[in-house]
């Protein structure tokens, strides 16, 4: 029997017609999960590292976690009689990356024997494969998935490897075959990396965003909070920046090991309640000036044109001390006349209701970031089953402007430097 390696998901059931249409109702809102690759890659050494090979010891022992720490009640999926998920990695190519055996020439056994063995979520990624080709061999995959009648959600390397080789993705394609896909460098565990996937995100939200949404996400790659890599603070950047991306939440972590101040970061309820938010809307980066950033995210409650929001001050500089800086909610674009009820997701400090005219001050440290909820007072004193009002029978993700007006911003930092600039007009991320 042909061995392989580990990953994540993807499906729908068969149809009578081969048919390569996602319709599988997987995703609907970012996946979550733990997987080993970024933190224990290859390590196949069990004779003089058994505690830190790839077996089915390290797998059990991450899922024992996972159930008896609270993981799983927050959402990250893993095994079956624990009552979790259960991913597998392969590769659409002769081999995979790391040289074992890919699927081509047995995309319909592999498919077959993965749903045979229970699987729920399928990464296929794309060394030793010709990108040109992807475009037939990643649909061709989903359709034998789809025809096993098995529900697998289908995690795709399909556009980074076009986008490498100066190729335009076909992103209709792209959106119809997969549940997410990755679309820049592999993570590694350092802070530069972890930026470099942050400037790609924001450089590109004009073309990346209006492929996000319920069912199909932008996959920046795992989270790598608790290994060596980040500080306390720049743990924090990325899990609020991934939340505001709408990215999946996979783990790559030691969980036997973890520090409990980085345990806790993964374990933010409220933060993974935004990163979950049912809207799909992917945010943007609004500013960027002076080693400064506010990234913003459309999340629900919402009543009528107004959105509560998720909101990042990130700050990139390196100048040894926290950063002031003071907007007003109409700055941002938060212009409900009924206020905002606005709380701080790391620390937990609700600041009450703030008008849109009024002055919001944050301090945020070197690499570090503050993650504000603001929602909208009206749509509070609502029901929640009103917050879709408005969306009119469209996927939100796909049918929403996201709603930053033509504005000046007038931020403070600690410096006293007074910085104004202009923001976007609407866009239209969908």
């Amino acid at each position: 029997m042909r061995m392989k390696l580990f990953l994540c998901v993807a499906l729908l059931t068969g149809l009578i017609a081969k048919s390569y249409t996602l319709d599988n109702g997987l995703a609907l809102t970012p996946p979550m999960g733990w997987l080993a690759w970024e933190r224990f890659r290859c390590n196949t050494d069990c004779v003089n590292d058994p505690q830190n090979c790839i077996s089915e010891q390290l797998f059990m022992q991450m899922a024992d976690i996972l159930v008896n720490e609270g993981y799983a009640q927050l959402g990250y999926d893993l095994v079956h009689n624990l009552n979790l998920k259960f991913g597998i990695y392969e590769d659409y190519g002769n081999y995979t990356c790391a040289g074992y055996p890919g699927i081509l020439g047995y995309l319909e056994t592999d498919a077959n024997t993965f749903a045979e063995w229970g699987v729920d979520y399928v990464k296929l990624d794309g060394c030793y494969s010709l990108p040109t080709e992807m475009d037939a061999g990643y649909p061709d995959f989903g359709y034998y998935l789809n025809q096993t009648g098995r529900p697998m959600v289908y995690s795709c390397s399909w556009p980074v490897y076009q986008v490498y080789a100066g190729m335009t993705p076909n992103w209709t394609s792209i959106i119809g075959t997969c549940n997410l896909w990755r679309n820049y460098d592999d993570i590694q565990d350092s802070w530069d990396s972890v930026t470099r996937i942050i400037d790609y995100y924001g450089d590109n939200q004009d073309s990346m965003n209006p492929n996000a949404g319920p069912g199909h996400w932008n996959d920046p790659d795992m989270l790598i909070i608790g290994n060596f890599g980040l500080s306390y603070e720049q743990s924090k950047s990325q899990m609020a920046l991934w939340t505001i991306f709408a990215a999946p939440l996979l783990m790559s972590v030691d969980l036997r090991t973890i520090k409990p101040e980085y345990k806790a970061i993964l374990q933010n309820a409220a933060i993974i309640a935004v990163n979950q938010d049912p809207l799909g809307i992917q945010g943007r980066r609004i500013y960027k000036e002076n080693g400064i950033e506010i990234w913003a995210r459309p999340i629900s409650p919402v009543e009528g044109d107004f959105y509560s929001y998720a909101i990042v001050f990130f700050n990139r500089r390196t100048d040894g001390t926290p950063s002031e800086v003071s907007v007003t909610l109409e700055e941002l674009g938060l212009t409900e006349p009924g206020g905002y009820d606005i709380t701080d997701l790391f620390d937990g400090v609700n600041y009450g209701v703030v008008l849109p005219s009024k002055r919001f001050t944050v301090d945020v440290n070197p690499s570090g970031v503050v993650l504000v909820r603001c929602e909208v007072m009206a749509a509070k004193r609502k029901q929640r089953g009103s917050i879709l009002k408005g969306v009119n029978g469209h996927s939100p993700a796909r049918s929403l402007k996201f709603p930053v007006r033509s504005l000046k911003l007038n931020m403070f930092v600690s410096e006293d430097i007074q910085i104004a600039i202009g923001l976007i007009k609407g866009v239209n991320i969908g």
